[in-house]
């Protein structure tokens, strides 16, 4: 049995966000308005995908992931946001760590993500993510007309245009980001 979203502005209930994603928030520019970026409280038990997707009702098409990868060229580190929907996964060891010119690009350290974010496991998303990291968005999540991402805490999810994950500082849309599982 799904239960529905309540789903209000964002900027309503800074609590549910992480202190970064709510101080992204009150600087918001774009084509999408503040108050169009939809926050709801959620079970954190239930932050992981599927899990959220199947209490929710939320199909796994409209649920983006947030994937912080480590390109290495040398003693050099890049962390990079990837955004895929939930029915793929982000072409790490390929097109990702081509676009970041690395010798090797593995999934961050969840420990490394969470300190240098200020965000929960389970909860990253890309606004409010430190300055300088690219945010690599695949076609097909900046195509959806309403995305559901993580709020950088585990206790809530956002909703927003797909097209608004285009417009954040340092993001890149990259055809074939995602590949289809299963």
């Amino acid at each position: 049995m799904s239960e529905a979203l309540d789903l209000r502005p964002a900027l309503t209930r800074p609590e549910l966000l992480a202190k970064p994603v709510a101080a992204a928030l009150e600087q918001w520019t774009g084509s999408v308005p503040v108050d169009d970026v939809l926050s709801a409280e959620i079970d954190p038990a239930l932050a992981d995908t599927a899990a959220f997707c199947e209490r929710y009702g939320v199909a796994l098409a409209d649920s983006v992931n947030c994937v912080v990868v480590a390109a290495k060229r040398g003693a050099e580190v890049t962390y990079a946001a990837c955004m895929v929907t939930a029915t793929s996964r982000a072409d790490v060891n390929g097109l990702v760590r081509r676009h970041l010119g690395a010798r090797k690009a593995s999934f961050a350290p969840l420990a490394e993500v969470a300190e240098a974010s200020g965000m929960e496991y389970g909860g990253i998303t890309p606004i409010g993510l430190p300055a300088g990291w690219p945010i690599l968005v695949d076609a097909a999540a900046a195509a959806l007309p309403l995305a559901i991402i993580g709020a950088g805490s585990r206790r809530a999810k956002i909703q927003l245009p797909g097209r608004a994950l285009t417009e954040l500082p340092g993001a890149e849309v990259l055809e074939g980001l995602g590949v289809p599982v299963g």
